[in-house]
Protein backbone atom coordinates (compact mmCIF):
# COMPACT_ATOMS: atom_id res chain seq x y z
CA UNK A 1 0.00 0.00 0.00
CA UNK A 2 1.41 3.28 -0.98
CA UNK A 3 1.01 6.15 1.28
CA UNK A 4 0.86 9.83 0.30
CA UNK A 5 0.16 12.81 2.19
CA UNK A 6 -2.18 15.35 0.49
CA UNK A 7 -1.96 18.76 1.69
CA UNK A 8 -5.48 19.69 2.73
CA UNK A 9 -7.64 19.56 5.78
CA UNK A 10 -10.61 19.26 4.09
CA UNK A 11 -12.56 16.47 4.52
CA UNK A 12 -14.55 16.20 1.83
CA UNK A 13 -11.78 16.56 -0.66
CA UNK A 14 -9.52 14.23 1.30
CA UNK A 15 -12.75 11.18 0.88
CA UNK A 16 -13.36 12.44 -2.63
CA UNK A 17 -9.52 11.70 -3.28
CA UNK A 18 -9.39 8.35 -1.55
CA UNK A 19 -12.54 6.99 -3.18
CA UNK A 20 -11.14 7.76 -6.58
CA UNK A 21 -7.56 6.05 -5.64
CA UNK A 22 -9.03 2.70 -4.14
CA UNK A 23 -7.22 0.42 -1.66
CA UNK A 24 -3.86 0.07 -3.17
CA UNK A 25 -3.74 4.11 -1.16
CA UNK A 26 -3.71 5.41 2.16
CA UNK A 27 -4.24 9.04 2.61
CA UNK A 28 -2.29 10.81 5.01
CA UNK A 29 -4.17 14.35 5.44
CA UNK A 30 -2.02 17.72 6.84
CA UNK A 31 -3.31 17.13 10.50
CA UNK A 32 -1.98 13.42 10.15
CA UNK A 33 1.56 15.22 9.83
CA UNK A 34 1.33 17.49 12.48
CA UNK A 35 0.76 20.45 10.15
CA UNK A 36 -2.34 22.29 12.22
CA UNK A 37 -1.62 26.10 10.98
CA UNK A 38 -3.83 27.42 7.82
CA UNK A 39 -1.52 27.54 4.24
CA UNK A 40 -2.96 30.97 3.00
CA UNK A 41 -3.70 30.67 -1.07
CA UNK A 42 -2.19 33.32 -2.29
CA UNK A 43 -1.09 32.77 -6.05
CA UNK A 44 -3.38 34.32 -8.75
CA UNK A 45 -3.87 30.96 -10.52
CA UNK A 46 -5.35 27.31 -9.38
CA UNK A 47 -2.24 25.76 -10.59
CA UNK A 48 0.52 28.19 -7.99
CA UNK A 49 -1.98 27.39 -4.99
CA UNK A 50 -1.78 23.86 -5.75
CA UNK A 51 2.26 24.41 -5.99
CA UNK A 52 2.48 26.75 -2.77
CA UNK A 53 0.76 24.12 -0.25
CA UNK A 54 2.96 21.50 -1.84
CA UNK A 55 5.85 23.17 -1.67
CA UNK A 56 4.87 24.31 1.98
CA UNK A 57 4.33 20.70 3.52
CA UNK A 58 7.98 19.40 0.86
CA UNK A 59 9.69 22.30 2.71
CA UNK A 60 7.95 22.25 6.18
CA UNK A 61 7.52 19.20 7.25
CA UNK A 62 9.77 17.08 4.59
CA UNK A 63 7.25 14.75 3.04
CA UNK A 64 6.76 14.75 -0.40
CA UNK A 65 3.30 14.98 -0.95
CA UNK A 66 0.22 16.21 -3.27
CA UNK A 67 -2.08 19.63 -3.05
CA UNK A 68 -5.04 20.09 -5.08
CA UNK A 69 -6.66 22.97 -5.84
CA UNK A 70 -9.97 23.14 -7.89
CA UNK A 71 -12.50 26.28 -9.00
CA UNK A 72 -15.48 26.82 -10.90
CA UNK A 73 -15.24 28.37 -13.86
CA UNK A 74 -18.52 30.76 -15.14
CA UNK A 75 -18.47 31.95 -18.88
CA UNK A 76 -20.69 34.98 -18.24
CA UNK A 77 -19.28 35.68 -15.53
CA UNK A 78 -15.46 35.77 -17.26
CA UNK A 79 -14.27 32.84 -15.37
CA UNK A 80 -15.18 33.32 -12.23
CA UNK A 81 -15.26 32.97 -9.59
CA UNK A 82 -12.47 30.98 -10.32
CA UNK A 83 -9.24 30.76 -7.74
CA UNK A 84 -11.54 32.85 -5.79
CA UNK A 85 -14.09 30.20 -5.47
CA UNK A 86 -14.48 29.08 -2.00
CA UNK A 87 -14.38 32.74 -0.62
CA UNK A 88 -16.32 34.26 -3.52
CA UNK A 89 -19.12 35.55 -1.10
CA UNK A 90 -16.52 36.42 1.54
CA UNK A 91 -13.74 35.16 4.11
CA UNK A 92 -16.42 33.04 5.54
CA UNK A 93 -15.97 30.57 2.88
CA UNK A 94 -19.71 29.91 3.36
CA UNK A 95 -21.38 27.34 0.45
CA UNK A 96 -25.05 28.63 0.92
CA UNK A 97 -23.48 32.67 0.70
CA UNK A 98 -21.55 31.55 -1.88
CA UNK A 99 -24.37 29.89 -4.13
CA UNK A 100 -26.54 32.58 -3.41
CA UNK A 101 -23.94 35.39 -5.00
CA UNK A 102 -23.61 33.26 -8.20
CA UNK A 103 -26.78 32.79 -8.58
CA UNK A 104 -27.69 36.35 -8.44
CA UNK A 105 -25.04 37.53 -10.53
CA UNK A 106 -26.50 34.57 -13.43
CA UNK A 107 -30.09 36.62 -12.74
CA UNK A 108 -30.10 38.25 -15.84
CA UNK A 109 -27.70 36.01 -18.18
CA UNK A 110 -28.54 33.48 -20.85
CA UNK A 111 -25.50 31.66 -21.00
CA UNK A 112 -25.25 29.48 -17.86
CA UNK A 113 -22.11 27.40 -19.06
CA UNK A 114 -19.77 26.55 -16.29
CA UNK A 115 -16.88 24.27 -15.72
CA UNK A 116 -15.48 22.55 -12.68
CA UNK A 117 -11.45 22.64 -13.08
CA UNK A 118 -8.86 20.38 -10.53
CA UNK A 119 -4.98 21.03 -10.57
CA UNK A 120 -3.33 18.59 -8.66
CA UNK A 121 0.44 19.59 -8.03
CA UNK A 122 2.60 16.57 -7.02
CA UNK A 123 5.64 16.66 -5.54
CA UNK A 124 7.71 13.14 -5.33
CA UNK A 125 11.76 12.63 -5.96
CA UNK A 126 12.57 15.77 -6.16
CA UNK A 127 10.11 16.56 -8.72
CA UNK A 128 7.09 18.87 -9.25
CA UNK A 129 4.13 17.81 -11.58
CA UNK A 130 0.90 19.45 -12.28
CA UNK A 131 -2.34 17.23 -13.54
CA UNK A 132 -5.25 18.84 -14.34
CA UNK A 133 -8.99 17.42 -14.43
CA UNK A 134 -11.99 19.29 -15.53
CA UNK A 135 -15.80 18.56 -16.01
CA UNK A 136 -17.84 20.85 -18.20
CA UNK A 137 -21.57 21.43 -17.46
CA UNK A 138 -23.95 24.71 -16.37
CA UNK A 139 -25.41 26.46 -13.22
CA UNK A 140 -29.11 25.41 -11.95
CA UNK A 141 -31.44 28.11 -11.77
CA UNK A 142 -32.10 27.00 -7.78
CA UNK A 143 -30.14 24.83 -5.70
CA UNK A 144 -31.12 21.36 -5.47
CA UNK A 145 -29.93 18.19 -4.15
CA UNK A 146 -27.99 17.47 -0.75
CA UNK A 147 -25.02 15.92 -1.55
CA UNK A 148 -21.70 17.09 -1.70
CA UNK A 149 -20.47 20.11 -0.57
CA UNK A 150 -19.47 23.38 -1.88
CA UNK A 151 -21.40 24.32 -5.00
CA UNK A 152 -22.59 20.91 -5.73
CA UNK A 153 -25.98 21.61 -5.37
CA UNK A 154 -25.95 24.22 -8.05
CA UNK A 155 -23.71 22.34 -10.99
CA UNK A 156 -25.06 20.31 -13.46
CA UNK A 157 -23.05 17.79 -15.23
CA UNK A 158 -23.10 17.88 -19.32
CA UNK A 159 -25.12 14.62 -20.27
CA UNK A 160 -26.75 14.99 -16.97
CA UNK A 161 -29.96 16.58 -15.53
CA UNK A 162 -29.16 16.65 -12.14
CA UNK A 163 -26.73 18.86 -9.98
CA UNK A 164 -23.75 17.01 -8.08
CA UNK A 165 -25.90 17.32 -4.76
CA UNK A 166 -28.49 14.57 -6.63
CA UNK A 167 -26.00 12.17 -8.15
CA UNK A 168 -24.22 11.23 -5.52
CA UNK A 169 -20.88 9.56 -4.86
CA UNK A 170 -20.68 7.00 -7.32
CA UNK A 171 -21.58 9.17 -10.19
CA UNK A 172 -19.27 11.87 -9.18
CA UNK A 173 -16.28 9.78 -8.12
CA UNK A 174 -16.33 8.75 -12.00
CA UNK A 175 -17.07 12.47 -14.14
CA UNK A 176 -15.93 15.12 -11.54
CA UNK A 177 -12.93 17.13 -11.91
CA UNK A 178 -11.29 16.34 -8.79
CA UNK A 179 -11.87 11.88 -10.33
CA UNK A 180 -10.22 12.93 -13.36
CA UNK A 181 -7.21 14.89 -11.80
CA UNK A 182 -6.75 11.77 -9.08
CA UNK A 183 -6.90 8.83 -11.82
CA UNK A 184 -3.91 11.04 -13.49
CA UNK A 185 -2.01 10.59 -10.21
CA UNK A 186 -2.77 7.43 -9.86
CA UNK A 187 -1.54 6.95 -13.75
CA UNK A 188 1.39 8.59 -13.10
CA UNK A 189 2.39 6.82 -9.53
CA UNK A 190 1.81 3.86 -11.14
CA UNK A 191 4.25 4.91 -13.98
CA UNK A 192 1.60 4.10 -16.74
CA UNK A 193 2.35 7.83 -17.63
CA UNK A 194 5.54 8.49 -19.36
CA UNK A 195 6.85 11.36 -16.61
CA UNK A 196 7.89 13.83 -19.53
CA UNK A 197 4.39 13.63 -21.35
CA UNK A 198 1.53 14.20 -18.34
CA UNK A 199 -1.91 14.65 -20.01
CA UNK A 200 -3.05 17.84 -18.29
CA UNK A 201 0.27 19.01 -16.73
CA UNK A 202 3.93 17.82 -17.16
CA UNK A 203 7.00 18.00 -15.09
CA UNK A 204 8.66 20.80 -14.03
Amino acid sequence: MKILVFATNNAHKAREVEHVLGPGFQIKTLKDIGCLEEIEETESTLEGNALLKARYVKEKYGYDCFSEDAGLEVAALGGAPGVHTARYAGASRDANDNMDLLLKNLEDKSDRSARFRAVIALIQDGQETLLEGVCNGHIALEKQGNQGFGYDPIFIPNGYEQTFAQLGDDVKSVISHRAIATRKLVSFLNDDVPRNSVPGGGSR
